[in-house]
């Protein structure tokens, strides 16, 4: 079972980005591919905090919240349909919190994401594997919880179009290294009130917010060892609003603020067969963010299970 996920490093930064949780088993950004007939199934906790956040590059804490807790349980799926070419899935449920002032938190489940990642190329260049995996993505609110309620919100409340490219090097000695970009296309959100004011803009007489489309990336160091059991990978990763004005001087955020970040991350991964085909994992990781704008400096853990076996085809799963 090879799996690790790193899409709610994308996603829900894009989707949350006030408070970034991270969680990890096969997803959008790696090179993982479930062989044909192959289902792997994935629970995520993830956990994080922050009690300082940039307003527009001004960083500062807010009496008014503390210390802000987001906790998410994520269920995930990868699904082999042919050896090159995987569906995912992805549905996270999320409870927000803070340690000062009268804001409620909220909780529930966020946004539903389906992705299909296919191995396009990968052929031998010297003492490792060159290969190349596009993917194309879908995400969306999966409840009607209320955008414009952050940081305290689950989400954007936007549907998300997404493509991303992945280039990895693989040498035959275990170690690799990684990079994706990726472009995010955004719809409407609708927030329940008929005007808002947008710094630079003005007055807008609107239910509908233009949300602004989002450039991400990411670069990883990965070793698998212990004879292919252990994946221990670090990540650099962050993300680009493409527009949006900065939150006003001690207002709330809004969901078309440009939001931007930088992050790293360290996360392992233990598979141990349980024979018959079956094999199950265990993921653990945290992540820091480093730079930022309208978001907060989070820190990050996660932990996690995943379990993998075959469904048709070949039912006999390798690691």
């Amino acid at each position: 079972m090879k799996i690790i996920l790193n899409k709610w490093l994308s996603m829900l930064a894009v989707c949350t980005v006030l408070a970034i949780p991270i969680s990890r088993a096969q997803t959008p950004t790696d090179a993982i591919m479930m062989e044909k007939g192959q289902l792997c199934v994935a629970a995520i906790y993830g956990h994080d905090t922050w009690d300082e956040y940039w307003e527009g590059t001004y960083k500062r804490s807010n009496g008014n919240i503390g210390t802000l807790t987001r906790q998410s349980v994520t269920g995930m799926f990868s699904l082999g349909i042919t050896d090159r070419i995987n569906v995912l899935g992805a549905l996270p449920w999320m409870k927000t919190s803070s340690s000062a002032g009268f804001f409620h938190g909220v909780q529930g489940i966020q946004d539903w994401g389906v992705w299909v990642k296919a191995r396009a190329i990968d052929f031998k260049v010297g003492p490792g594997t060159l290969g190349f995996y596009p993917v194309l993505g879908l995400t969306g609110p999966a409840s009607n919880y209320l955008p414009d309620y952050l940081p305290f919100s689950l989400g954007l409340g936007a549907v998300e179009a997404s493509g991303r490219g992945i280039l990895i090097y693989e040498l035959d000695m275990g170690l690799y290294v990684r990079a994706h970009a990726a472009y995010h296309v955004r719809g409407n959100t609708t927030i329940e009130r008929d005007y808002y004011y947008i710094p630079g803009s003005g007055g807008v007489y609107s239910d509908q917010v233009d949300m602004p489309n989002v450039s991400s990336f990411g670069a990883t160091l990965g070793a698998l060892l212990l004879n292919n059991n252990l994946k221990v990978e670090a990540t650099y990763d962050g993300m680009n609003t493409l527009g949006g004005a900065d939150i006003r001087p001690h207002d709330m955020p809004f969901p078309s603020n440009n939001m931007d970040m930088t992050r790293a991350g360290l996360s392992l991964q233990y598979y141990i067969p349980l024979g018959n085909g079956h094999i199950l994992s265990v993921i653990a990781g945290g992540s820091q963010v480093l730079t930022g704008r309208n978001v907060g400096q989070s820190t990050a853990f996660m932990g996690g299970l995943t379990y993998q076996f075959g469904v048709f085809g070949n039912k006999k799963a390798t690691n």
